[in-house]
């Protein structure tokens, strides 16, 4: 009698092995298309992880601090959400807020994320669907001038219906600054140009920095929290001239809004 091989057969064994892969193949496919082989979802759950991105997200947005703020002014500008057509799911809200970004100081913003989760019956292509959920996370936001935000889960207060906070103004730069300056350094002498100045800015606001250099008048107008900077020097000539400086000069650690923009500037 032939052996087997020498038939073309193979052992059963064999056989069935291989013939079952087509019959794998076929019970996946059929599970891409039906809802059987999935879990049906958890609407609460997912609404919980979303809650978990978006304050992440919002703690990415914070970021680096690089302007003095107090912490109402960020939670009005940067935390809470703008005006809704009504149909967004999900809701972010400032609780508290305190202190600032300046110096050492801190400011602190607890911001609550309401996420809801609309039910969704699930359909073919393997979308197997979920329930309807709603979530509630609340997260404490730590802020500091030059660093990075950072945050930490916190148990939500019970609060209802939170203050809304309010972005109050920070005080600017006159918008006359250039005209009033250039009047008092047109007038002024070396022994009266600090008190000229002066009297022409009398905003608290505004910091006010004069020198006398090789005989021109020099005067320096700032706004510190702002970097807002201006720089005026009359020249022996008589001629009044804003002289050129580099922006990054008034980062915190380098030179500073002063006359030695003008005086001593960095080389």
């Amino acid at each position: 009698m032939a052996h087997p091989h020498r038939l073309g057969r193979r052992p059963s064994g064999t056989r069935r092995r291989l013939g079952s892969t087509p019959l794998v193949c076929a019970v996946l496919a059929l599970c891409l298309v039906s809802t059987g082989c999935a879990e049906y979802g958890d609407g609460t759950s997912m609404a919980r992880d979303h809650a978990a991105a978006e304050a992440k997200r919002l703690d990415e947005e914070l970021g680096h601090r690089d302007w003095v703020r107090d912490a109402e002014y960020i939670a009005a500008t940067e935390v809470l959400d703008p005006p809704e057509d009504g149909t967004s799911k999900v809701r972010r809200e400032p609780l508290a807020w305190s202190g600032r970004t300046f110096g050492d100081e801190q400011a602190t913003i607890d911001v609550r994320f309401v996420v809801t989760v609309d039910e969704d019956p699930g359909g073919p292509f393997g979308n197997p669907g979920h329930s309807a959920g709603q979530a509630t996370r609340c997260y404490r936001y730590l802020l500091k001038l030059g660093r990075n935000t950072s945050s930490e889960e916190i148990d939500c207060p019970s609060v209802r219906m939170p203050l809304v906070p309010v972005a109050k103004p920070y005080p600017a730069m006159p918008a006359d600054a250039r005209d009033r300056l250039a009047a008092a350094l047109r007038t002024a002498t070396p022994d009266t140009l600090a008190g000229a100045v002066r009297a022409a800015f009398p905003e608290r606001h505004v910091t006010v920095d004069t020198t006398t250099h090789e005989n021109a008048l020099v005067a320096v107008l700032s706004v510190p929290p702002e970097r807002q900077c201006l720089l005026l020097v009359r020249t022996p000539g008589g001629a009044i001239e804003a002289p050129a400086y580099d922006p990054i000069w008034l980062a915190p650690g380098e030179t500073g809004c002063n006359t030695g923009l003008y005086v001593s500037p960095p080389r």
